[in-house]
């Protein structure tokens, strides 16, 4: 599948790139603003990204099943990301987390983020979202929730249909 960058986007990695004095040091930068222009990264953009670099494309590859922020599969259009560090697991995060995978028809039990047949929803586990005293936190998209029960995660998923 041959990729159609638009030439702003390009032109925009390009100069984001020559920021760094050497080409390999921009690979993160290069993938985050990928990601956020495209959604998440597949096969053929780790290679354009690798091109675009002059490396690899297993060096890019690392990079993007290195970092759990990296999405190798589009995302929902509304991501709900669970805490699941100690204060949230403590307080119920892992609950949080099964019950709205049940809700939405995702396995509770599968690694990583899963995404609703129709593509409207995900759900994954994140590191620490930095509210440890409100335990449990979700972030649903950009927006953040502390002290989410199940029945708030239900108000949630109805406010997004």
């Amino acid at each position: 599948m041959a990729l159609n960058i638009p030439a702003e986007f390009d032109r925009e990695m390009d100069e984001l790139i020559s920021r760094y004095p050497v080409r390999r040091s921009a690979s993160l930068m290069v993938l985050h603003a990928w990601q956020e222009k495209f959604g998440w990264i597949s096969q053929e953009a780790v290679a354009w990204v690798a091109a675009k670099l002059g490396l690899q494309p297993i060096h890019v590859f690392e990079l993007v099943t290195f970092y759990p922020m990296f999405r190798q599969a589009p995302a929902g259009k509304f991501q709900f990301k669970v805490c699941r560090t100690l204060s949230c697991a403590l307080g119920g995060g892992h609950e949080l987390h099964g019950h709205l995978c049940g809700k939405l028809g995702l396995d509770p039990k599968k690694h990583g983020a899963q995404t609703t047949a129709d593509g409207r929803f995900s759900v994954e586990f994140v590191e620490c979202l930095a509210s440890c005293g409100t335990a449990p936190v979700v972030m649903v998209n950009d927006t953040f929730h502390q002290g989410v029960t199940t029945g708030k995660a239900d108000e949630l998923v109805a406010g997004c249909r």
